[in-house]
């Protein structure tokens, strides 16, 4: 069972961010504020779930949550900025939207950038560990999981709909048989350099 809070006393919000891996797309970041007392037996790291598990969780985490607000930053500014200032960015802007503010964050990882000085943790595998993390993970895992479903349908041959972005053989295969798309992070490697020899 994951842990409820850190801070017995303080408004904590849980950040994550998912899509910093992929070879498309933006990268999205949840901030989520959950009531003291809340429990959920399912919650837990969205990777580790199933989609029609992290569907229903959705509704029940926008339901129960006391705040949640989710933010991305597109592929075109992770060039600019490079994806771990993209990261801090986009978890920034979920929690500017907060309707609540926040007293203490929590976020998963081991590093962050300071946020309007509220005091932070950050957390190794956190949404493994605190359900707001938890929570926020699955919010911007599905957000982006249908943004990349949808774009699949506008340029098929590159796997979205089921890779969602990241480095897969298949993925990577439609690359090098239809080149690039406008969602391609031209600053990430995209195909390995082995390849290039045999071309």
């Amino acid at each position: 069972m994951l842990k409820s809070f850190f801070t017995k006393d303080l408004i904590e919000a849980g950040c994550d961010e998912v899509g910093r891996g992929c070879l498309a797309g933006p990268v999205v970041a949840a901030a989520v504020i959950l009531p003291k007392k809340f429990r959920h037996k399912l919650l837990t790291d969205s990777k580790k779930l199933k989609k029609a598990n992290r569907d229903e969780l959705e509704g029940e985490i926008k339901l129960a949550a006391l705040a949640w607000a989710i933010a991305e930053v597109s592929h075109q500014e992770i060039d600019q900025i490079n994806i771990l200032n993209a990261s801090f960015k986009a978890m920034h802007l979920a929690l500017d939207q907060l309707k609540v503010i926040p007293e203490f964050l929590l976020i998963d990882g081991n590093r962050f950038k300071p946020y309007q000085e509220i005091k932070f943790e950050c957390i190794v595998k956190g949404d493994g560990k605190y359900l707001s993390i938890a929570a926020a993970s699955v919010l911007a895992k599905t957000y982006r999981d249908n943004l990349m479903e949808q774009l699949s349908v506008e340029y098929p041959g590159y796997g979205w709909q089921t890779n969602v972005g990241y480095p897969t053989a298949e993925h990577r295969e439609g690359i090098k048989l239809l080149g690039i798309t406008p969602y391609h992070r031209k600053s990430f490697q995209l195909l390995p350099s082995q390849l290039e020899l045999f071309e």
